[in-house]
């Protein structure tokens, strides 16, 4: 687990979350694992967050939220040339919003509850150079 954990440290991580208790407890967790994060509450601000950090390697994001919610994010990447690898996080499992996903090129797909070690797992098993 301790390489899994080195290997989460090593990338700039951008998570979109609108809920904010559970966005606390990602940047608790994450801060604990002395992660490089970054946080945002919805699409905008999370393309807001990538034109502040241009070493962002690793989108996590909810789908829901207000002002954009995570599909017209991944279009908004996609629309700019923007090639991040992106994990989608939601309770949604509707066959057409993982389609969605999909044809956006998103990485995975991790469902709520959000689990920290799977979390940690999927991370650990993409190929992301950085």
């Amino acid at each position: 687990m301790q390489e899994k954990i080195n290997k989460l440290r090593q990338l700039k991580i951008l998570f979109v979350e609108d809920e904010e208790d559970l966005l606390s407890i990602i940047s608790d967790a994450l801060t604990k694992l002395q992660a490089n994060f970054v946080t945002a509450t919805d699409g905008l601000k999370a393309l807001e967050a990538i034109e502040a950090n241009s070493d962002i390697e690793l989108i996590v994001t909810d789908i829901n939220m207000p002002h954009m919610n995570g599909l017209e994010l991944l279009k908004a990447l996609s629309d700019k040339g923007i090639k991040i690898p992106v994990i989608i996080m939601s309770a949604h499992t509707e066959t057409e919003y993982i389609n969605k996903a999909k044809e956006y090129g998103v990485a995975e797909y991790l469902l709520k509850p959000f689990d920290f070690i799977k979390f940690i797992d999927l991370v650990a098993s993409l190929e992301i150079k950085n």
